[in-house]
């Protein structure tokens, strides 16, 4: 197939979702990943057909070994490529306490998905890119985490949601430098407030905040603002950047006085 191949974790709702459908306008056939059955998940890969690319479904949890190897698999299977690994996947604890109240199990869960995982997938995923390149010289691999503004910004009621984004950052930072001599791009993407699934639950909270002129760009982020921001970087219209961040966030984080 002539199409290049993207694997997006956690693609099957929310910000990998959107992440996903920009791929595949761009000409990317698409491996989604979730860990819901594929019976629930079939208007995804309908609306990616849809924009004439070939997309298939791996239900896999990144956060386990035999998941990554199953995601891995299919998409050998299936394409018998790896063009573009993008590291979306992720959950918030599942209740939010204070750092001192916290327990460990929500710690070890949050990390286990959220830093673990993309970090040990992209292990496996960048030795089949360096194959490739080794075989191909012409090969151009990208990987692209999905980070937070939690990365940066301290919220001590989901700790172990920010230390596990912040040790994602480190993570793509790592594998910038790592694989720069193969000519392998990466990329960290760090979004802010995204209307999604897993901001519903404290919709009222920013929605005040935002009026009260906490963005610069007074409205939620979208899935699509994300998966525009990955096309552009999977195509190669940011170039001399690998390693780069590149945050979007409607001018959360910028420093005002």
């Amino acid at each position: 197939m002539s199409n290049p191949c993207a694997v997006v974790t956690g693609s099957s709702r929310g910000i990998g979702r959107g992440i996903a459908l920009a791929l595949a306008e761009a000409g990317y056939n698409v491996v989604v990943n979730g860990v819901r059955p594929e019976s629930d998940i079939g208007d995804v890969l309908d609306e990616l057909k849809l924009l004439g690319v070939e997309a298939v479904y791996s239900q896999a949890d990144i956060g386990t070994a035999s998941g990554r190897e199953n995601l891995l698999s299919t998409t050998r299977s299936a394409f018998g490529r790896l063009d573009l690994l993008v590291n979306n996947a992720g959950v918030a604890p599942r209740v939010r306490e204070d750092i001192l109240d916290a327990s460990e199990e929500s710690f070890e869960h949050v990390l286990r998905i959220n830093l673990q995982g993309p970090h040990l997938l992209t292990q496996a995923a960048a030795r089949w890119m360096v194959a490739q390149k080794e075989s191909d010289p012409s090969f151009s691999g990208t990987i692209v985490f999905i980070t937070s503004i939690s990365s940066i910004v301290a919220s001590v009621s989901r700790g172990d949601y920010c230390i596990s984004k912040a040790g994602l950052s480190m993570a793509a930072q790592l594998w910038a430098t790592r694989l720069s001599e193969y000519g392998v791009s990466v990329y960290e993407v760090r979004p802010g407030l995204i209307e999604t699934d897993m901001t519903s639950a404290v919709t009222e909270k920013y929605e005040a905040m935002i009026a009260d002129g906490l963005l610069l760009e007074p409205r939620w982020g979208t899935p699509e603002d994300i998966g525009k921001a990955v096309r552009m970087l999977a195509r190669g219209d940011l170039p001399y950047a690998t390693g780069q961040v590149l945050t979007l966030d409607g001018g959360l984080t910028s420093l005002r006085l």
